[in-house]
C-alpha cells in the first residue's frame, strides 16, 4: 500500500529539528527540542515520539507513514550508528537508527546531518538538477557533504567529507570536542566564531559594543548584529572568518571542482560581512583553470527546513 509521508529529524549540537513530509517536499508539521537538556538518545526520541503522534494520528497513523530519516554529526549510513560525535553530549557508538526503529516500529535510516541537508537541497533548492556540487553547513560546528556525479560521497567506511575537521592552522586553535589543534571548525563554526571575538575584544582596546555584552551571551548572532550597526571589531571578526573559509574551500574545489558550493545554516546568513572576504581569498588561492568558475551559493531552502527534508528523502523508495 502506498505511503504518503516520511519523518525527517535532525540532530544538532545544541537543538533536534523534526517534521513530517509529504511526497512532494512539503514540510506540514515542524519543531524542535533542546539536544542538550536530555540525558540520553533514548529520551531524546522519546519526546520526539511523543511530540509527533497527534500529527503521525492526524495524518492517518503510523501504517501511513515510509519511514524515519535521520540526519547526525559522525552518523554512518552503512551501520545507523553515530559514533564518537564531538559536538553531541553522548559519547561512544550510538544505534541511534535502532532506537528510532524500536521507538517507532517503523523503517529508519540515518547519515551524516551535512549529508542529509546535501540530499534535500540536492532534491528541493539550489543545487536541484546539479551533480557536483559541495553543501558546507555553518552551524555548531562546520559540516560538509560531496555529491559527484549525481550521488554522496561517504568513502569504505560512511565517514568521508569532515572538512570541518581538515586542518588549517597546524599546532593552532585547540578544538574542544575533539583535542585536535588548528581545525578549519575551530575558527569557521558560530562557536568560532565566538573564540575570535573573545580573542580580539581582548588583545585590543578599540571600543566595541560587544563589550557592553556579557561574554556568556556574547554568540555569533550578536557579532552579526554588532556588524550590522557598524561595529569595527565585529567587522573584522567575519573578515577574518571568512577569509580562513575561503582559504579551505579552495582546497576543496582544487580536489573535487564542483559546479556550486553551497553554503547553509545561521553563519551563512552574515550574508556579505561573511561572503566578501571568503570570496576574495577564495579566488586568490585558486589556480586560474579555477578561478571564476565555482559558484558560492546560499541555500534555498528554509534553515528549519533543510535537514529535515533532506533526512526524510532517506527512506523514500
Amino acid at each position: 500500500m502506498s505511503k504518503d509521508y516520511a519523518i525527517g529529524i535532525d540532530i544538532g549540537g545544541t537543538g533536534t529539528k523534526f517534521g513530517i513530509v509529504d511526497k512532494m517536499g512539503n514540510v506540514i508539521y515542524s519543531d524542535s527540542v533542546s539536544t542538550t537538556h536530555v540525558t540520553s538518545p533514548e529520551q531524546l526520541i522519546k519526546v520526539i515520539y511523543d511530540n509527533l503522534q497527534p500529527s503521525i494520528i492526524s495524518h492517518g497513523g503510523i501504517n501511513n507513514f515510509v519511514g524515519v530519516g535521520l540526519g547526525a554529526p559522525n552518523g554512518n549510513v552503512y551501520t545507523g550508528t553515530v559514533e564518537w560525535a564531538p559536538n553531541l553530549p553522548w559519547k561512544g557508538i550510538i544505534p541511534l537508527a535502532k532506537i528510532v526503529k524500536s521507538q517507532f516500529k517503523i523503517k529508519s535510516l540515518l547519515t551524516n546531518d551535512a549529508n542529509a541537508a546535501a540530499i534535500g537541497e540536492m532534491q528541493y533548492g539550489a543545487a536541484k538538477g546539479m551533480k557536483d556540487f559541495v553543501m558546507i553547513t555553518l552551524g555548531t560546528g562546520v559540516g560538509s557533504g560531496f555529491v559527484v556525479n549525481g550521488q554522496l560521497v561517504y568513502g569504505h567506511d560512511g565517514f568521508a567529507g569532515e572538512f570541518g575537521h581538515t586542518i588549517i592552522f597546524p599546532d593552532g586553535r585547540l578544538h574542544q570536542g575533539t583535542g585536535i589543534k588548528g581545525s578549519l571548525e575551530s575558527y569557521c563554526s558560530a562557536t568560532g566564531v565566538r573564540i575570535t571575538t573573545l580573542e580580539k575584544l581582548e588583545s585590543t582596546n578599540k571600543p566595541s559594543l560587544l563589550r557592553a555584552i556579557p561574554e556568556d551571551d556574547l554568540d555569533a548572532k550578536a557579532v552579526y548584529e554588532a556588524a550590522k550597526k557598524g561595529d569595527a571589531i565585529a567587522i573584522e571578526v567575519f573578515n577574518t572568518t571568512g577569509e580562513i573559509l575561503g582559504l579551505g574551500l579552495a582546497n576543496i574545489i582544487m580536489i573535487t571542482s564542483p559546479e556550486a558550493i553551497i553554503l547553509f545554516g545561521g553563519l551563512a546568513q552574515a550574508g556579505d560581512f561573511l561572503l566578501k572576504p571568503l570570496r576574495k581569498t577564495l579566488e586568490a588561492h585558486l589556480l586560474p583553470i579555477f578561478q571564476n568558475k565555482v559558484k558560492i551559493l546560499l541555500s534555498h531552502l528554509k534553515s528549519s527546513d533543510a535537514a529535515i527534508l533532506g533526512a526524510s528523502a532517506l527512506v523514500w523508495d
